[in-house]
């Protein structure tokens, strides 16, 4: 059996690589999609671009990724306080891969490889959803992007407010601003159809993770599948009184809510123990307590 270390460290290590590869993913959707478009997106990247063209752009303008590693040390710092070193962590790491990767991907990506520049809605739909899903990845593993990223887990940790609405708010702000700079309200709808599309995925992708099952268990041998469900899934088993009401028996039923990854498991335990159980299987949706989410009032 692996040393409880080794285990944790592989886990950090699969944590690391699913973060990378979302941070790749976002860092490919500005790079490759959004910049070649010529429009301002959201978040800290947002900003650190309206920086850069308000001090002169490509005429001596301070760097994209001063500006960006700035504004993150900020929020990082503050974010450090109130979520825990720990995320503090992932998120340096998360700024500095991202820093890197934009470097690199705008240096060796062709400007126009998708071919998009000149169809600039497409380019906002796509890479609004494309960033969407390297963030949601990030914030599967407890990590980030940083910038207005930082500000949704934050209040996030205190308020059931989806981060889709709270980076949208961030975003809105953001892009109106710089109607000032650029004086074209195209650049405005472009940034909007961005992060309109970027909120609305993430919050499909992350509603779609947390999905949970309910499951119900009619079968002669429930104590067998209950002692497989528990033992060997891990998942916890309410035992409820039931009556059948044509063949007017008692019947105990099996109650059962798990996480959508952990019901093959279970179908398979069950099968194992009695192929004629019956079985129903329903979709739910904010499951609180031991073992889900923590529930958050105001």
């Amino acid at each position: 059996m692996p040393h409880p270390v080794f285990t944790k460290g592989l886990r950090e290590i699969r944590s690391y690589a699913i973060i990378t590869l979302g941070l790749a993913l976002y860092s490919f959707a500005y790079a490759a999609v959004v910049a070649p478009a010529d429009f301002v997106g959201g978040g800290a990247s947002g900003i650190a671009m309206i920086i850069y063209y308000a001090t002169g752009g490509a005429n001596g303008g301070i760097p994209i990724g001063y500006s960006f590693f700035v504004i993150n040390a900020l929020l990082v710092t503050v974010a450090t306080f109130i979520i825990g070193p720990r995320f503090g962590a992932k998120t340096i790491y998360a700024i500095v891969c991202i820093s890197v990767l934009m470097s690199v991907m705008q240096r060796f990506i062709p400007p126009d490889m998708i071919g998009l520049s000149q169809d600039k809605l497409l380019s906002a739909i796509l890479g609004g959803a494309i960033a969407a899903t390297g963030i949601s990845m990030c914030f599967s593993q407890g990590g980030s992007s940083g910038g207005t990223d930082i500000i949704a887990m934050i209040i996030n940790k205190y308020r059931n407010i989806s981060y889709g609405r709270i980076l949208m708010a961030c975003d809105t702000v953001i892009i109106g601003s710089s109607y000032f700079l650029f004086k074209d309200i195209s650049v405005l709808i472009y940034g909007y159809v961005l992060v309109g599309t970027f909120g609305y995925a993430l919050d499909a992708i992350i509603a779609g993770n947390k999905q949970s099952s309910q499951i119900f268990i009619m079968s002669k041998r429930y104590e067998l599948i209950a002692d497989r469900i528990a033992f060997d899934v891990k998942r916890g088993v309410t035992v409820l009184e039931g009556s059948g009401w044509y063949s007017k028996k008692p019947q105990k039923v099996l109650m059962v809510v798990c996480r959508k990854t952990d019901t093959q498991a279970i179908y398979k335990a069950i099968k194992e123990c009695d192929p004629e159980a019956f079985i129903t299987v329903g979709s739910v949706m904010g499951v609180y307590g031991q073992g889900f989410e923590i529930l958050r009032t105001k």
